[in-house]
């Protein structure tokens, strides 16, 4: 096992930079989650440190040695690959065995290690079998067991579940989980999917456009986002966010003539008339049934029923804000009818107008 640091790494073809200046401690034995949409660059840093990529500056280590100059193969790193890159032509123990026997160790040495492999991800029996004779779960273990018998210090995981249905990903999750909980093996995992990067990493690296816009673990990340950006990203169904302005000298934020919404003074004090963006989790509004001053009524669009709860798309009445809203249990709603909604202060995430960041 070993740490991995990332220092003032950049990335540039030719004149355009697209990683810029990033900086990630990574310790020993931890799970970490690389997030991020499609094109923000979290790909690329993991060839960078698997070294398919060459950095254009920085430093890249693992344990205590500087990687950059040093060929993949002697980095002492295993990838999962989205696409499992297995041989079709060789048989499960055969795939699992190949790297193994280009490094010459022993046909006693090479058993052992896919045996335990093959134990640990119940691969046993399968191991005669060829690739096109698997499940894609069953295939995406062999790729895994193909990284572990070689023991390395570091896994490398680069959107491995993103060709399996939705019912076996969540099988697959709790597979890793548990794996790695066994192995206790360094692991950097890449995904846009903020599920799968909440329920799997000890923390997160929230990227975008190159920029890293927040590390932390997924219950800081979703409570405290340090930007608009995180905010939005992170939590299913997203959250909402409406234009105001600080008033009442901290004490509120005006989000329209006839709507407004209590703040924390200690934080918002002496910035009365200043820009903000509101954020509001879906999941963190209340139904009421008695329009108070802090009454949130919502003209119903649409209407979800996901069984062990509901989501509700709608209008704010009095300026046409399109919000979401997430109700426990199935809720029958009418859509003749405003629903009364409610947040309470502690839920309320305020943002920076211009530059998206936390206040």
């Amino acid at each position: 096992m070993a740490r991995v640091l990332i220092k003032n790494v950049t990335k540039a073809y030719g004149d355009t930079e697209i990683i810029h200046g990033i900086n990630v401690a990574i310790e020993d034995g931890e799970f970490i989650v690389i997030v991020g949409p499609s094109g923000c660059g979290k790909t690329t840093l993991l060839r960078m440190i698997a070294g398919l990529e060459e950095i254009s500056s920085g430093t890249i280590s693992i344990g205590e040695k500087i990687v950059n100059e040093l060929e993949p193969k002697d980095r002492d790193i295993a990838m999962v690959f989205q696409n499992y890159a297995l041989y079709p032509h060789m048989t499960v123990f055969k795939n699992m065995a190949y790297g193994l026997k280009l490094r010459k160790l022993s046909k006693k040495d090479i058993k052992s290690r896919v045996a335990q492999a093959a134990k640990l991800l119940q691969l046993e029996e399968l191991l005669d079998r060829k690739p096109r004779q698997l499940s894609g779960g069953q295939r995406q273990r062999v790729a895994m067991g193909r990284c572990i018998v070689r023991e390395p210090n570091v896994f490398l995981f680069d959107e491995p579940l993103s060709n399996l249905d939705a019912k076996l990903r969540v099988q697959m999750r709790l597979e890793l989980r548990n794996l790695h909980r066994r192995l206790k093996v360094t692991s950097i995992y890449v995904t846009h999917d903020q599920v799968e990067a909440m329920t799997l990493g000890d923390r997160l690296v929230v990227i975008n456009d190159g920029y890293v816009q927040q590390i932390g673990s997924p219950i800081d990340l979703y409570e405290q986002p340090s930007t608009r950006f995180v905010a939005g990203f992170i939590g299913s169904p997203s959250m909402n966010f409406i234009d105001g302005r600080i008033s009442d000298n901290g004490k509120l934020a005006e989000l329209s003539k006839n709507l407004h919404l209590p703040l924390n003074p200690d934080t918002t004090a002496g910035q009365e008339g200043r820009e903000v963006t509101v954020g509001i989790r879906p999941e963190h509004f209340s139904l009421t049934e008695h329009i108070e001053q802090f009454t949130f009524s919502l003209m119903v669009d649409h209407t979800e029923f996901h069984g062990a709860d509901t989501i509700v798309y709608g209008r704010l009445s009095n300026n046409e804000e399109l919000l979401t809203v997430r109700l426990p249990h199935i809720r029958r709603v009418d859509p003749e009818k405003p629903l009364l909604l409610t947040v309470a202060p502690e839920c309320i995430h305020l943002f920076e107008q211009k530059t998206g960041e936390r206040i």
